[in-house]
């Protein structure tokens, strides 16, 4: 609770300080930070991913996928209620007792296959909802780009995340492990779409696709990725 509390006062601070923020006043911070991570995931986190989609089958890498999504439903349903969408949020609701039911455990998408519509919705979203601005794009060590905004978010989404409440160290850091692999995967070989100067090609990118996700995809254009990543 203290831990919520403490996150809390940080996000109500950190927002005080967003409304107006340029899109990008601490480039000479982030390039290098940008460059850290470039390297981390190059020499870690892609070589680990590759292996892990070399000996997981389509079917199992599917199921994986299916089970991180289902654990994100309840941070949907949420910020679909913060935002005052009742209808989703029982769409959303209905997602999570299916799949966490029928498709045991999440691993099977049932609700999809039942024609449930599946929603993408974080605090970051729910913010820019009422209104608060983005604040400055910040690339943040291992975790990558954010926004004052969308990095305060986050703060608020882990505290409805069920893998914040797993009690086991092991079973906590497992999961966590499992969920950024499994989010690796998703994007894996969309480098190829990189064009132009790679930092200002993927801030520019986070930044259309935050703006998209805000405006509830009303932003003139088709989403150009299938999940997001957190």
């Amino acid at each position: 609770m203290k831990k919520h509390v403490l996150a809390l006062s940080v996000l109500g601070t950190v927002l005080s300080f967003s409304a107006h923020a340029g899109k990008d006043p601490l480039e000479s911070i982030n390039r290098p930070i940008f460059a850290f991570n470039h390297m981390l995931d190059t020499a870690i986190i892609t070589p680990v991913t590759k292996g892990y989609k070399f000996i997981t089958p389509d079917f199992a890498e599917r199921g994986i996928d299916n089970f991180f999504n289902n654990l994100y439903t309840p941070t949907v349903i949420v910020n679909q209620l913060l935002q005052g969408k009742p209808k989703e949020a029982l769409q959303s609701t209905s997602r999570l007792a299916f799949n966490s039911t029928i498709g045991i455990g999440g691993l099977f998408d049932v609700a999809s296959s039942g024609g449930i519509p599946k929603y993408n919705e974080d605090f970051g979203q729910t913010l820019g909802h009422w209104g608060v601005g983005q604040g400055p794009y910040i690339v943040l060590p291992v975790f990558g780009p954010t926004t004052l905004r969308d990095g305060a978010g986050r703060i608020a989404d882990r505290m409805t995340h069920p893998i914040t409440y797993v009690q086991d160290n092991d079973d906590h850091h497992r999961l966590f492990i499992g969920s950024v692999i499994n989010a690796r995967a998703q994007v894996m070989g969309m480098e190829t779409f990189v064009t132009g100067e790679k930092y200002e090609f993927m801030r520019d990118a986070y930044l259309q696709r935050r703006e998209y996700l805000v405006n509830d995809a009303e932003v003139g254009s088709e989403d150009p990725f299938l999940d997001e990543i957190e």
